[in-house]
């Protein structure tokens, strides 16, 4: 059986190996070169934002700082049955055929290296593994340490970054093979999960809730009105929030909205979409570690209460490796047993030392009288 605060990180070294070549050619012929020489004429180096540092600072932060509790295994990859849940044949034909190259996949952002391809299987089936640990008891709640990130793939396309949807497929197997009927998602990243919303648009045992910034910030999906079709009607929750937004709109929205949908969903496992791109460091929005531990906290406690403790969380984006790192680690110490410090409104706490400080100077007689 699982230990009380048990927290198991899944992690393989093979997602390491996605590295892509920004120096690939990404668009046809002339025009690849035209966009090339723009970029050289503003002076600035163009790199690939999603790299390797992402997971590397992320395990060098928790062998500096270890948490109490955290114990880690092995991720496996996924398997092509467990892939096709959730994309078409012929879109995996298409990635599959990548394996081993240099490839851009779209004009957007995502591309490929030759270990991309074993990577992106990889992070989908450590997901797995995360989900099936936590399904089994072996451990009471996981996290998948993956790249590349998976939200933004849809069943038919790259996008994002993301090749294969890490938590879909993770979703999908827990549905297929582990007697999970019901299954919730949570994706707090930045970025809508136009990717996952895609997959179970008209599903109506997968509820998604994903708060985000609001478009027209990348990639644009992800409105109020968003809510599934079909049988799934309702089963798609967006909340979409101003740049700037933080700690407090964050926890209103999961207590206020994802709380009571939950409760009346009744899921029987929540998986989480962990971005941590809502970080004030990474310019989008503007969360602290306080909230996304104080966030860690809130669905800790929905999963005890609905579905037997089963929860599981799967990285996606975050890309200033200082705010990833410790974001990461914020989130393990809750789920370890720890507790969240209160989140607050930032620089309020020194305004009211500064008041206590200086007020005194102004309340005696006034010089001169």
């Amino acid at each position: 059986m699982a230990e009380p605060n048990g927290v198991t990180v899944f992690y393989d070294e093979r997602v390491l190996n996605h590295s892509p070549d920004v120096n690939a050619a990404f668009l046809p012929g002339r025009l690849d070169k035209r966009v090339r020489s723009i970029l050289s004429g503003l002076n600035v180096q163009w790199k690939y934002p999603e790299h390797p540092g992402r997971i590397r600072a992320i395990i060098e932060l928790l062998e500096r700082e270890p948490v109490e509790g955290v114990r880690f295994a092995l991720g496996k990859a996924a398997t092509r049955e467990q892939l096709a849940r959730v994309h078409t044949t012929s879109y995996l034909d298409y990635v599959f055929s990548l394996r081993n190259k240099n490839a851009w996949l779209d004009v957007d952002t995502t591309a490929v290296s030759p270990g991309s391809i074993e990577a992106a299987e990889v992070a989908a089936g450590t997901a797995v593994a995360a989900v099936e640990a936590v399904v089994s008891g072996t451990t009471r709640s996981a996290f998948a340490l993956v790249r590349p990130p998976g939200h933004h793939a849809e069943p038919v396309r790259a996008r994002g970054f993301c090749l294969f949807n890490n938590v879909a497929v993770a979703a999908a197997h827990a549905q297929a093979e582990l007697g999970c009927q019901r299954v919730l998602i949570v994706d707090w990243d930045a970025h809508h999960g136009n990717g996952t919303q895609d997959i179970f648009w008209a599903d109506p045992d997968v509820l998604f809730f994903d708060i985000h910034r609001s478009a027209p910030f990348y990639p644009g999906s992800g409105g109020l009105q968003e809510v599934g079709a079909g049988l799934g009607e309702g089963t798609t929750v967006n909340v979409p929030i101003p740049g700037g937004s933080g700690d407090l709109a964050y926890l209103k929205a999961l207590n206020e909205i994802l709380v009571p949908a939950a409760e009346y969903f009744k899921p029987d496992i929540i998986l989480v979409s962990a971005g941590f791109d809502a970080h004030w460091f990474d310019l989008a929005l503007n969360v602290s570690y306080d909230g996304f531990a104080a966030m860690t906290e809130v669905v800790q406690a929905l999963a005890d209460r609905v579905c037997d403790g089963r929860l599981a969380f799967v990285l996606e984006g975050g890309y200033n490796t200082e705010s990833l790192a410790h974001g990461v680690r914020s989130v393990l110490s809750v789920l370890a047993g720890g507790s969240a410090a209160q989140p607050r409104i930032c620089g309020m706490e020194e305004v009211d030392e500064a008041i206590a400080f200086h007020l005194s100077a102004f309340t005696d007689d006034p010089p001169g009288s």
